[in-house]
This record gives structure tokens, sequence and C-alpha cells, in this order.
């Protein structure tokens, strides 16, 4: 690697992109480039036009570019480029490579019946976990292609590819169609368990494997080069390397230094739009509970997401007219957050839930016990998280271990205090704010020099950060939102 070598780490979520330019050498976050996203869809549909996303890349690079260049740092020094991108997202295209239609994204719910009868299709959720460490919900690509087949055939019929949203943006990049296996476990036709594409689950949905990208061993890969089209479009040297990328979570896991070469079985909760809990273990994870995502490095990532986490909050303080900060304990309210439904548990047609009102109670408890609902959702599915890496969620080792907490809700002083009031865990609140960003560069550098990205990433410590004491767990809060989850199994919430 050049000295002063720099790549660059893309993170394309739900909502933006972000183009991190960063020191191959030591990982230090030189310049962000941004860009907004265009969500459309009312009622359970979300979609995107995939043109936006890469006209969106092309705006954040040349802000990252600008800015670099306020540093005497110039586009030449770019050496390496990788996607990670939001995962689960349909993307179906025509022979030229151009979007049939808009992107069915991760938390589009419609096709909630379809993963049922693929769920019962294939024998049931024991039967989906063996083969590929999931079971089918409506944030999976299975179920969108499903439905995608019965609700619009005729662009179903003219697809010439299928990719997910960081397939997408790396074949724009590099001309070649390429994947990983860690965002190709979460299509729900990819085996964990064979490791490729599984032609029963294939055949399932109807879909040929030839309109699918090949699998590269690791998203560190070095599946091609930037094209000249791509470099004039991005102002970048052509020829600089693209790795295969990876989905959002595997490179947050890649930031924090988890995998193979670093740190293995250690608990992170992130706090965005969605909730989500994962660990990398080398133990492969078949619960019915949780995703059991392959990791970008060749192990596993056992997952549980919830679909209402800091976006639903910050809802319920807009109604009450108050800031997201101005919260305080729930007292005896406990309210559900479940505004868009809910993925974990899956749930995809619930609504929020509101119970124990008095006369005494104030709206900065009503917003406390929206944080305590999505508090205590995300932390039950940490648990199951736990159990897959084959540990005791209450024995004193395990709860000792500190809960990396990663996301915008992790700067967030409420949130902050909620996760650590109701988990009674030490926390450690990594420094970086763009580890899905900095997974992604080190995915680049491993690309350009052939090294271990785990490794790179463990080097450059982005995933050191604020320790926090653990406090004594709020049994009490605990136990009352989860009695009011318990009460509402088999009814409202089916749980």
């Amino acid at each position: 690697m050049p000295a002063n070598a720099v790549v660059i780490g893309v993170d394309s979520s739900t909502q933006s992109t972000k183009a991190a330019f960063t020191d191959a050498e030591t990982g230090r976050l030189l310049a962000v480039g941004r860009a907004p996203h265009r969500v459309s869809g009312a009622g359970g549909a979300r979609e995107t036009d995939p043109e936006g996303w890469w006209a969106a890349l092309a705006e954040a690079v040349a802000a990252g570019l600008k800015e670099l260049d306020g540093l005497g740092v110039t586009a030449p020094a770019v050496t390496g480029i990788a996607v990670a991108g939001q995962q689960h997202g349909l993307v179906v295209l025509d022979r030229a490579g151009t979007p049939l239609r808009p992107a069915l994204l991760w938390n589009d719910t419609r096709s909630a019946p379809q993963a049922a009868s693929l769920t019962e299709a294939l024998g049931g959720r024991d039967a989906w976990t063996a083969r590929t460490g999931s079971v089918p919900v409506a944030s999976m690509t299975a179920t969108k292609w499903q439905w995608l087949r019965e609700n619009e055939p005729a662009v179903a019929d003219a697809a010439a590819a299928v990719r997910l949203p960081h397939d997408f943006l790396t074949e724009r990049l590099a001309g070649v169609a390429a994947t990983d296996p860690g965002d190709a476990s979460g299509t729900c036709w990819y085996s964990t368990a064979t490791g490729a594409y599984d032609p029963v689950l294939l055949d399932l949905v109807g879909l040929d494997a030839a309109l699918l990208p090949p699998v590269a061993p690791t998203g560190g890969t070095r599946v091609g080069s930037l094209t000249a089209a791509a470099a004039e479009r991005l102002g970048l040297p052509a020829g600089i390397a693209v790795a295969a990328g990876t989905g959002d979570n595997m490179a947050a896991a890649v930031g924090l230094g988890l995998g193979g070469a670093g740190l293995l079985d250690h608990p992170v909760l992130s706090l965005g739009t969605s909730g989500t809990v994962f660990a990398a273990t080398r133990t492969r994870p078949a619960s019915a509970a949780l995703a059991g995502f392959a990791a970008a490095d060749g192990t596993y990532l056992p997952l549980a997401c919830t679909l209402n986490c800091t976006l639903a909050v910050d809802k319920v303080a807009s109604l009450l007219g108050l800031d997201r900060e101005a919260a305080e304990a729930g007292g005896e309210v406990v309210l559900l957050p479940y505004l868009d439904g809910e993925r974990t548990p899956d749930l995809p047609g619930a609504s929020g839930l509101l119970t124990g009102l008095r006369h005494t109670t104030t709206r900065q408890q009503i917003l406390g016990a929206a944080y305590e609902g999505a508090a205590v959702t995300v932390l039950r599915a940490l648990d199951e998280v736990l159990r897959a890496c084959g540990q005791d969620p209450a024995a004193p080792d395990t709860a000792a271990r500190p809960l990396r907490l990663v996301g915008g809700g992790a700067m967030g002083r409420h949130w902050v205090e909620t996760v650590r009031r109701l988990s009674g865990r030490p926390l450690l609140i990594p420094s970086s704010g763009e580890l899905v960003a900095l997974g992604a560069a080190a995915l680049a550098a491993a690309a350009a020099t052939g090294e271990d990205a785990v490794a790179l990433a463990t080097g450059w410590g982005a995933g050191s950060g604020k320790e926090l004491p653990a406090v004594e767990r709020d049994v009490e809060a605990w136990e009352r939102v989860s009695s009011v989850l318990g009460r509402a199994s088999g009814s409202l919430l089916g749980w």
C-alpha cells in the first residue's frame, strides 16, 4: 500500500449515503461526504429508486473529495472502495442494468403473507433455519421476490438480474456482478450450511440462480477495479480496488473488530431507525428466534432486528410536544412503540400499544415508557443472540462482558441511561460514530492489500471508546413491560 493511501468506505443506508475517506494505515477518518435518499410508500410499502442510491453515492464522494482537498489530499491517493448497504432490499434489473421498478426496502412489510406461506411450504421454521439459519419474515429478500411474482408478474418475468442494494452499487463501481456471504445470507435463498445459493429454495421461489451475482469468499475480496465510466462519474482514479462489500450490520461488526481475527462472542446493540443486536461467533446459529447470518469474514453473525427504535421514540416525542431528552422513567405506564409493525417479534401488522395511564401520568413518563418498550424488546432479543453464541444470558461472566452500544441512539443521554438501567450490564460506547462506513473502509483496504479486514480494523482501534460501569438492573420496569408483552401473547401481539 502506498504511503498516505486513502480508502473509501461507503455506508448506503435506508435514509442516506455516507462516503468515509479513511487513512488506510491508521484508520483515521479524514473526511465524510453525505447525501440523502428518498423513501416513498404508504402503509406497509417502503421503496426507493436504486438510481437515487447511485446519484447519492456520487454526491457523497464529491462532498468528501472537497473536504479532503482542504487537507491537501487529492483523489489520486485513493486506492480502494467498498460498499456496505442496507440489507434485504430487492433490486430487479433489465439486461442493461437499469432498474425495472423501485427497490423494495427491508422495512417494506407487504410480503408478510408470502413469508408465512413460504415458511409452511418448506415444512416450518425449523426446516428454514436448518438450511439458511433464518426464518422468512417480511424483511427478507425471498419474501419480497415472491410478493413481486404474485403482484407484478410482468416485472418478475422481465428481470435479467436480481440484486441486493450493495450488490447494485458494487456492480456500478466494478462493472461485474458480485456479492458476499454476509449480505447474501439475508436473502433466505443462500444457505449458511453450505456457503452457497440453495437450489431447493431457489426452486421454491421460482428464481433462476443465473440472475444472482457470484458470492465472493469474503467482503474484503477484490472483485474488480473501478471502471473508467464509474471513475469519471465519481471523480476517482480508474483501476482502484473494488471490494465485494457487505451488508450494513456485517460492516459494523468489521468496524468494531469483531470476527475471526478479532473479538468473538462480544454482543453489540445498535440503536438506529431499527434496533439491532448481534455478535460474531464461530458457531453456526440455527435458532428460529434469530436471523442466523454469515459475517463478512467467514465467521457467523447471529442477529435480531426490531423495526421500531429511535424513529418510533422520536415520533412519540413529537406527538407529545417534547424534546427527545425530556423523558422520565415510565412509572406504571407501558408503551410498545410498534408503529411500523414489528419484525422481532414477527408482527408485521402490529401497531403501538399504550397501557397503564393514571391521572398522575405525565407526558415525560409516557415518553420514557416509549424508550423502555423499545429497549426491552431489543434486549429480549439480545438474550437469544447470547444463547446462539453458547452463553447463558443470566450467568455472571456473561453479564459482566460489556455491551457495545452503537448507532445514533448511543449519542442520546436517555437512550444510554435506559439501556444501562434495563440491561444491568457495563456499556462500551465506541468513539467513532461511523462504524458501518469504517468497516466498509477496512474491506476496501483489504481488497487493496490482501490483508484481513477485521485485523486491519482492530489495528485501527475503531471499536474503542468510553466505558460505563454496570448499574443495578431495574427489574421492576423490565417485568412491567414484559408482563404486558406476556398478557398480549396470542391476542394483539401474538408473542
